[in-house]
């Protein structure tokens, strides 16, 4: 079968369409993954990973596979059996945390929010004092099932009041809006190259704190996966270039060169890119009679929910959306399955022309 590109517009919920720069940096000529002018390429691709994450954090790095390569990460390295475990859980993703943990062995705790509203502060505190020992408390920065924008300052606060690791998915928010995870104090960090960082899908900025690298480095047990285990991959990222894997070259290429379109444009104006678009999105379906699943003062603007009235067959809007304009979004998942569309106003997909188009052609397909 002969690939023949789609040029399709990617509005959903990733990935997201990616720049023509960043397409010709992953057709570089290969080199070896311990080539001296591949490792310079890591190593500089590390500190804008930095300051990307708006840290000093040293074990900075991007781990070979997909977000869920680095929400796994995370957990195995940090989690040992038997270990208690809080997760908020307000979508998806909360829930694949938990998944996550409990296959670690973790005693999982959960709290929980209804969907379309984010976890409070104070139900995270009640169970760190009604429960002792509790590890690590684990939250979704930008819930991509719903559209939701935790906020993370006071349960951060809470969290290491009570002498817990902080973790924060921050796959649908990095480079979107801030994550600053050392002014946050987040002590384990993963996101995803496909969504607000406009590469393709391959690659899971991960971060970790000193104090989140000495629980791995202290580990009673070794780490259950010997892909993830960052004792051995932080030393082909650090200064050893110990060989562990043979690194996915062609994405650290389209990776480096996306995080330098995202820092040559400026993180503010890139945040600032985002929330005009995304509150131009919502404004205008609000005027056509949508409703915007996520609670307000909570939404994102780079995902947004919207939910159709019941005469409207979701799914065959979609379809006509993609054949008849080429514009892809993403359907609801759990109960807003069949109600509900996730539009993804993300990095390179971010623009007012993209809003532009998709709201006309949602009026010529609604009307």
């Amino acid at each position: 079968m002969h690939i023949q590109s789609q040029n399709r517009l990617l509005l959903g919920p990733g990935p997201s369409s990616v720049s023509p720069e960043v397409l010709k940096a992953m057709s570089t000529p290969l080199v070896g993954h311990l080539d001296p002018y591949f490792l310079e390429v890591m190593s500089d691709m590390q500190n804008m990973l930095r300051q990307t994450f708006q840290t000093k954090n040293e074990l900075t790095l991007a781990m070979s596979g997909t977000g869920s390569a680095g929400m796994e990460t995370v957990f195995v390295n940090l989690v040992e059996p038997g270990d208690k475990v809080l997760i908020g859980i307000c979508g998806v993703f909360g829930e694949r945390m938990k998944d996550v943990a409990q296959r670690c062995g973790a005693d999982v705790l959960t709290v929980e929010a209804q969907w379309g509203t984010a976890i409070q502060p104070e139900q995270v505190e009640q169970v760190l004092k009604s429960t002792s020992s509790i590890k690590a408390v684990a939250l979704v920065h930008a819930e991509t099932s719903t559209g939701v924008r935790q906020p993370l300052q006071e349960i951060s606060r809470i969290v290491h009041n009570y002498g817990a690791l902080f973790i924060v998915d921050t796959v649908t928010s990095l480079g979107g809006i801030p994550v600053e995870v050392d002014k946050m104090q987040i002590d384990a960090c993963y996101s995803g190259t496909q969504k607000c960082l406009s590469a393709p899908p391959g690659l899971s900025p991960v971060t970790l704190s000193s104090a989140a690298l000495n629980v791995v480095k202290t580990r009673k047990q070794k780490v259950q996966s010997w892909y993830l285990d960052l004792n051995m991959i932080a030393n082909y990222w650090g200064e050893e270039r110990f060989y562990h894997h043979t690194a996915p070259i062609s994405m650290i290429f389209s990776l480096h060169e996306a995080l330098r379109l995202l820092l040559d444009e400026g993180l503010e104006n890139s945040f600032a890119r985002h929330a005009r678009n995304g509150q131009l999105l919502q404004s205008e379906l609000e005027a056509m009679g949508l409703t915007l699943f996520a609670q307000e003062g909570y939404r994102l603007p780079e995902l947004t929910s919207v939910v159709f009235p019941e005469e409207y067959k979701e799914g065959e809007l979609r379809r006509r959306l993609l054949h008849e304009y080429g514009i892809e979004v993403g359907g609801g998942l759990g109960p807003l399955k069949d109600k509900a569309w996730r539009i993804g106003l993300m990095g390179h997909s971010s623009t007012l022309s993209n809003v532009t188009l998709l709201v006309q052609a949602m009026k010529n397909l609604l009307h």
